[in-house]
């Protein structure tokens, strides 16, 4: 089994994540200009982070972003990160386009899902721990 893996001083390892956004309300504000936009501020600031993003798309009302991240990362403090900065600007570039939709200073659900992912399938995963033994 072939893993694309990354390693540290002490640690190898390969975690990759799938984060899902929804707007506030579940308001039909993003368009494809504004997920671009919003993929542009992230870019700004993984490296701090440790993080490597993989990929960023999604419809209307939600996004899904896909990155990879260091052992060391503090997701929780990424993930705020990335809901605070990029509603901030995006509520500043496109103001007047958002207030009849969005009002507040909210344009992200309070709430996130966060995905672990891998580069094979659990059952794969499971069936390669099973076979260990008869190697």
């Amino acid at each position: 089994m072939e893993y694309d893996l990354d390693s540290g001083a002490h640690s190898t390892y390969s975690l990759h994540y799938h984060l899902i956004l929804t707007t506030k309300y579940r308001r039909g504000v993003l368009t494809e200009e504004r997920t671009q936009f919003i993929r542009g501020i992230i870019r700004g600031f993984t490296d701090k982070y440790g993080v490597e993003l993989t990929n960023l798309d999604g419809e209307d009302d939600h996004v899904h972003i896909l990155f990879r991240a260091k052992p060391t990362t503090d997701l929780v403090k990424f993930i705020n990160t990335v809901k605070g900065a990029t509603a901030r600007r995006i509520r500043n570039e496109y103001e007047d386009e958002l207030k009849t939709e969005l009002w507040g200073d909210s344009f992200w659900n309070d709430s996130y899902c966060l995905i672990s992912t891998g580069q094979v399938s659990l059952d794969v995963l499971k069936q390669y721990v099973e076979d260990q033994r008869e190697s």
